[in-house]
């Protein structure tokens, strides 16, 4: 039965990322509002309600990617030490996570910049990162917070400067590494929680 069942989840992440990986490369190829749940569909060889199984659109489909990076950052705060501030541990985390997968690959900046272009792409990341700052909020809550600063100002604080790093480092033509530009901004910000 666990052989199934992990068979079942395994076919799952792949067409879930089969589906993401086509609707990035319609979008960079035609443009996102060029770009149909059909086509997308048809480029990942399933059907139209196989689609709608996995994504409620195409927006969904194409931040995916980006979704299940900052899913793992939460696994790994909550899985740093109790002794770490909520700063610490969400650093920690995040550094762990860029140690082990790396400057961002090429996909990752095309989306970064699809998103930049597309007020439907950032609304849909906005809101995601909402979810995101909630769950961040939740796992920091029982840390130590500096300065009694609450974990809901600590997370978006600690969201905002990724989010600027990497504004930079789509505009910044890579002359300096995404982790070279997060570092300076997160130690910006860490000032008072630090």
């Amino acid at each position: 039965m666990n052989s199934t069942v992990g068979l079942r989840e395994r076919k799952k992440a792949e067409t879930r990322q089969a589906v993401h990986e086509a609707t990035l490369r319609l979008a960079v190829e035609h443009g996102l509002d060029n770009v149909t749940v059909e086509a997308i569909a048809d480029a990942a060889n399933i059907s139209r309600r196989t689609f709608s199984n996995y994504f409620d659109s195409k927006e969904e489909a194409l931040l995916y990617g980006d979704e299940q990076r900052l899913g793992e950052l939460v696994e790994r705060v909550r899985d740093q030490p109790p002794a770490l501030t909520a700063w610490q541990a969400l650093r920690v985390a995040f550094e762990s996570l860029y140690d082990e997968t790396g400057e961002p690959d090429p996909e990752w900046m095309l989306r970064a910049r699809l998103v930049k272009q597309h007020p439907s792409l950032l609304s849909r990341q906005l809101a995601g990162r909402v979810r995101l700052e909630n769950e961040l909020s939740q796992v920091v809550a029982g840390r130590e917070q500096a300065g009694g600063v609450s974990p809901e100002v600590i997370t978006a604080a600690f969201l905002t400067a990724l989010r600027i790093a990497t504004l930079r480092w789509v505009t910044d033509h890579k002359t300096r590494t995404l982790r070279e530009l997060t570092d300076e901004v997160l130690d910006q910000v860490a000032q008072p929680f630090g």
